[in-house]
Parts: C-alpha cells; structure tokens; sequence
C-alpha cells in the first residue's frame, strides 16, 4: 500500500490525514490543518460570498458568482508566507472569527468563504478517514523491535520516552515497569505512529448525519448540488426543484462508474507497465549497443591512426634519405677542396721559396713552367667551385591543411531516413574529390551558387538561398546545408533535401555563421560553394506565441499585449528562445485589478500552461502583488521581498547567460537579490496572469548601463 500512502498525506502538513474535510473543490485537509490556512478578509473588500456546506447550489451558480476562485483573483491568497510546512504549503495563525474569512484550497488554490458555522459548514471525510485508519494499522503491523539481535519479531510496544520499538520479550527484559522505567509511557505502535487505537471502520460504520441537521441520518441525494442530503432539508425546501434520489441507488450508480473507469485506467496501468519494461529493455540495448558501437568507432580510429602512422613512416624515409644525399655531397665537396687547397698550398709555398733564391739563371729555367701552374691552378677556383653544390633548406613539403580539415569535420552521417549511420564518413572539403577517384568527375553536380540577394537575417534566424548555374547530365537528387557553431567551430549539417531556400531558427544572437552548400547526384557528392557569412541581430525582437498559449490567454497589439478570460493563472511563453549572451525585455502593467500577483520570467517550452509560472521545474519566476514578491522554482518560494506593483508600473527580466543567472527589475530598480544561478539550457521568456491583469511586452532593448 506504500503506493498509495501519497493519496493519504494532506497536502498542507505533509502527514496522514486527521479528521479531514472535503472542500468544495473535492479536495481534502486534515480538520486543524484547515484552521491555520483561513485568510481573514479586511472589512470593505468582501470576496464572492458562498455557503460552504455541502448542501449548497455551488454548482448551479453563474460562474461571475462562484465563491471559489484564486488567490490571485481575491487578492487575499494564503501564499502570503507566515509560517512553512513540511511540504512547503504556507500556513497561517489559527483565526479568531469567521467573520469575512475565507479558505484556499493548497492543491488548486481555489477560495471559498466561510458561513458562521466556520470549518463546520464542510462535510468530514468519514470513507478517507476509514481508509487512513486502516492503512496505520497495516503499517504498525509490520513494525519490528529494534533491539532483537536476530530475526526481529513484530513490535508491540514503543517508549514515547525512548523512542524505541519493543516487542514483548525484550520489553520485558530491556525496559521493565519499575524503578526509573516505571515512569515512562509505552503505547501501542499504531498510536506511536499517529494512529488510532479504535477498530478500523467503526468510523466507517458510524451512521452519517446531515451538517445541517445533526440529529437526522443521510436518506437522499441531490444530484443538482452534488451532495447527499436527509428528510429535513427537503421538507424545508431548498432542494424541492432539484433532482433528487434515494442515497442507496446513487451509491450503487457511482460505484459502477467508478469501477468502469478503474477499469480503464487498470488498462492504461497495464500499458504503462509493458512500456517500462520495454524502456528497461531498451536501456540494455544502449547500454550493450553502445559499448558495440564505441568498440567500432575506437577500431575505425585506430585503424586511421595506423595508416598515418604508416605514411609517417614513409615520409620520414623520404627526409632521412635526402638529407643522407644532402650530407654526402657536402663531405665529397669537403675533401675535393681540401686536396685541392692542400696543392695550392704547396705550389705557392715552392713558389715562394723559388723566388728567394738568387740564382738568376736557374729561376729563368723552371719560372715558365711555375708561371702556366700558377695559371692553370688558379683557373680551377672559377666562380661556383667556391660555392655549396646543395642548400641547407629540404625542397620537400607536406601540405596537411586538407587532412586536418577533413578530420575535424569527421562526424556521424545521417541516412536519407534521418538514422544514424553505423559508419564514419569524412565531409572532405572538396566534395568533388570523391568522385575523381571513381573517374566520373563530369556527373557530379557543380557547386552550387550562393544567391546573397536572397539570403538575410532575422532576430536568431538566418535564410539562405542558392541555385545551380549549369544544366547537368544527371539531374541534382538534394543539397545539404551546413553551419559553423558561430564561433568559427567545425561545420555541422543543418539541412538536407531538394528545396533551394532554407531557413534556419535558434541560432545564437549577436554571431557571425559561416554558410555553405554543396549539391548530390546518383553519382556522388559535388563540391562547396563558395562561404558566406551572416550575423544574426544583436538584440531579440520578440512578441507573444499564441501557438503555444493557453486557451484562455487573450492576445492583442499584434501579440505584444497580454490578458487571460480566467480567474486561473495561465502562462504564454515568448516566440525567442535564448541559449548564450546577454538579454534584458520589460513589460508594462497596462491594468491591475484587486490585487492579484502575476509572475515573470523564464521558462522552457515544454512548461505546463495552466498553473502560476515556476510551480513546476521547467519556469523561473518572480509573483508579485502589490506589496511584495517572492521567486519561484519548482514551487520552491524564496527571498521575499518588500515593494510590489501597480498600474503603469514596469516588470524588467535581465537573463545573463554568460554568467548564468536571472535578475529582475521593477521601475528601473533591482527588485531583491539575484533571483536564479546555474541556469544552463534554452530558455523563453515567459509570463502567468489572469483577468485582473493585462501587460505589454516591450522587446528591443539594449542592457541599461546601470545594470550591468
């Protein structure tokens, strides 16, 4: 029954309901609960009056003249913070008088005004209190004592003192009833637990007692007024034109459609119950099917680190063997100089001696003969034999800008179909060059050609068109489109199909992207075109989305005014979607009505659409009245703060995703402390109201000076 146990836990104190009482919004609240959230309302603003019996017509009333309406509509809501519950439901003192006091439900914020019967106006639970019962008592059974040393058996007892569970041999032997242990109190488990030490069902099967009319037993039921009703209330009229019919009969009739509609529900139980074994069974296959594919994709890896080792390799043969050519050339060309300036050392040192000596007749014999060898030697120093026969510099070159293009742009192809393929492919710069290999370079389709007439920005979005300029013998299959990250990162594919303009939405704001596109054929991919760049607005323009609204959300002023035909809140998101920079938008309360408190802020685009914006956990938000506010995430309340709103006041949104966090402005003024941090993801701007409230959106906006 531990599934259940939410459905008998009161939504103000978090605990089993005790005594708990049906509202007229059919939800419950334990009975003291109920006394701590009544809202006494000032004299002089009197909310929508009505009875809170159940015998009332509150069905049949016209629906400007229903009692129960939201905290927002009344202006006197119970989510003024006084004090906390376990849950995070806002309690509040007990009232003194009923007098001009009324109760909002905790769930749907719905109010009703109390009669002067108070809390005793409201039907008690008696079939959720049976089943509360019931439900202690199958939890105390299965208490077991905390001191067995093995295999506890069930407890019996438990110390209020203490605070430990007994079961009887070991409350015998452990906590005695004498001496300094006699003054302790031992009770039951159940009553430990909160429960009751009455048998399950006597409530249940205590006869039912009209509110009105304490002494006569329930016999008849309204159907008009939803509610059963005794003999009495008939005699006196108030039920004389409605519909009503034996209590027994209507019991059978409910429990029959009750029972047909479990029966769906069972089905749909039954549903969810093979979809989570089919969700359990695919998370084995991606668990088993991932570690596969990592084995292929670090196999393919590997095998391309192999081949280029391979090539290195080769290349770095190819270098040894030019520099080993380069180094023999220079030694041969050493040891040619040195013998030949070792013999021209030699003759000029012969030389020399030859022309100190004083012999005249002996120099004229050999000075002929000296003179054509030092002619002759000198001829063989010409120009270039002095001069290195190689460079120090190698005349070889690699060019690997392509091979690292192509390897940053490695990525994961995508089918025609839009799977994944199991195989890596190189988006080669060239797309050409794949076809060259094959020899049928003169089918592939031509690059196509960028028509900038044609391609502009708008806000975060970009459109681009292009064409091709030749007629082919193959007609052209597609074209893909791809993008840059804006941040002159690897280019990734955006589009892929036959039309020739293409826009492109949730892009960064203030960036610059890099565009290109490339046509396919039966043959094979053709090449780029040439790039074109295109910066997307520095500040968002943005209005109202009516496609994404709430029902009831009103939309005027070419959806940049804001009001709702509800007394509910309900929420309408923003047509731009953030992700990185820096943006600030106002709105302007055009009116404000009894004093309700509408929300600003953020949210992602799958928000629910029919509560205050940040009760769940996809909306950041400030609610506001007109003395104060609060922030609000995933119905947490945080940092009130002093200072609200009226007509003509101006709500600004400073979202800063460079640092993470929001803040919120009122008139110009920071409202508070920095509301959110750590946001991460896509956010929208977003607003929740209802028909007391109507707001314009003013977009456009530079981020004030001051601000930052």
């Amino acid at each position: 029954m531990d599934a259940m146990e939410e459905e008998l836990k009161c939504p103000v104190c978090g605990s089993l309901f005790k005594e708990p009482i049906i509202l007229p919004c059919s939800h419950n609240v334990c009975l003291g609960c109920a006394r701590n959230i009544i809202v006494q309302t000032p004299e002089g603003e009197i909310p929508p009056q009505s009875r809170s019996s159940g015998t009332s017509d509150y069905d049949n009333l016209d629906m400007d003249k229903m009692s129960m309406y939201s905290e927002t509509d009344s202006g006197y809501g119970s989510y003024t913070p006084c004090l906390k519950s376990p849950n995070g439901v806002r309690v509040f003192p007990p009232a003194l008088v009923h007098r001009h006091c009324s109760i909002t439900c905790p769930l749907c914020h719905c109010s009703v005004s109390l009669d002067e019967r108070g809390l005793r106006g409201f039907q008690r639970n008696r079939l959720l209190e049976a089943i509360v019962s019931r439900y202690q008592q199958s939890r105390a059974a299965s208490v077991k004592c905390q001191l067995c040393d093995r295999n506890p058996g069930d407890a019996t007892v438990m110390c209020e003192q203490c605070d430990v569970f007994y079961c009887t041999p070991c409350q015998q032997r452990c906590h005695p009833s004498r001496g300094p242990l006699a003054k302790h109190r031992l009770v039951p488990p159940i009553q430990a637990q909160g429960g009751s030490a009455q048998p399950a069902g006597s409530s249940a099967r205590k006869q039912a007692t009209c509110v009105d009319h304490e002494v006569e037993n329930y016999s008849m039921y309204c159907v008009s007024c939803k509610t059963p009703v005794c003999y009495q209330c008939l005699e006196e009229g108030r039920h004389g034109k409605h519909d009503v019919k034996p209590l027994a009969a209507m019991w059978k009739q409910h429990k029959c459609q009750l029972s047909q509609a479990l029966n769906g529900v069972s089905d749909k139980a039954k549903e969810a119950k093979e979809f989570l074994v089919q969700l359990k069974n695919l998370l084995q296959q991606i668990q088993e099917n991932g570690v596969e594919f990592e084995a292929c994709l670090v196999a393919q890896c590997d095998s391309l680190i192999e081949a280029l080792t391979r090539q290195k390799a080769k290349l770095l043969t190819k270098v040894t063997k030019e520099k080993e050519c380069k180094l023999k050339t220079v030694k041969d060309q050493i040891t040619h100089c040195t013998m030949r300036l070792r013999q021209t050392t030699g003759m000029m040192e012969f030389c020399v001696a030859v022309i100190k000596e004083n012999d005249p007749s002996g120099f004229l014999q050999i000075s002929e003969a000296l003179i054509k060898r030092v002619q002759s030697s000198q001829e063989q120093w010409v120009k270039g034999a002095l001069e290195p026969k190689v460079c120090p510099e190698f005349a070889l070159t690699v060019n690997t800008d392509p091979l690292m293009q192509s390897i940053l742009q490695l990525d994961f192809t995508h089918n025609k179909d839009g799977q994944e393929a199991a195989l890596l492919t190189q988006k080669h710069a060239g797309g050409q060059k794949e076809a060259e290999s094959t020899g049928e370079t003169s089918t592939v389709p031509p690059a196509p050609l960028l028509q900038l007439e044609k391609c502009c920005t708008g806000n975060n979005s970009v459109t681009l068109a292009w064409r091709i300029t030749t007629v082919q013998t193959l007609p052209v299959e597609g074209y893909m489109l791809e993008l840059d990250d804006g941040n002159g990162g690897p280019y990734r594919e955006v589009y892929m199909g036959k039309e020739t303009v293409c826009t492109v939405d949730g892009l960064h704001f203030n960036s610059s992207y890099n565009a290109r596109v490339k046509a396919y054929n039966s043959t094979g991919v053709g090449a780029y075109s040439k790039v074109v760049v295109l910066k997307t607005s520095d500040v968002a323009c943005f209005t109202f989305d009516p496609t994404s609204a709430h029902k009831d959300i009103v939309l005027s002023n070419e959806n940049q005014t804001v009001t709702c035909n509800s007394y509910d809140d309900r929420v309408v998101l923003g047509t731009a979607a953030f992700s990185k920079g820096v943006h600030y938008w106002e709105l302007s309360v055009d009116r404000y009505d009894n004093h309700p408190d509408p929300a600003f802020g953020v949210a992602r685009i799958n928000t629910m659409k029919d509560m205050m914006l940040g009760k769940d956990d996809k909306a950041w938000a400030m609610y506001v009245d007109n003395n104060r506010s609060w922030f609000m995430h995933n119905n947490s309340h945080t940092n009130r703060a002093e200072g609200g709103i009226t007509k003509g006041s101006t709500v600004g949104i400073l979202l800063d995703l460079i640092k993470h966090t929001l803040t919120f402005f009122i008139n110009k003024l920071q409202h508070g402390p920095m509301a959110f941090e750590n946001l991460e993801g896509v956010f929208m701007p977003a607003v929740s109201l209802n028909r007391n409230v109507q707001v314009t959106l003013i977009t456009g906006l530079e981020v004030p000076k001051h601000i930052m």
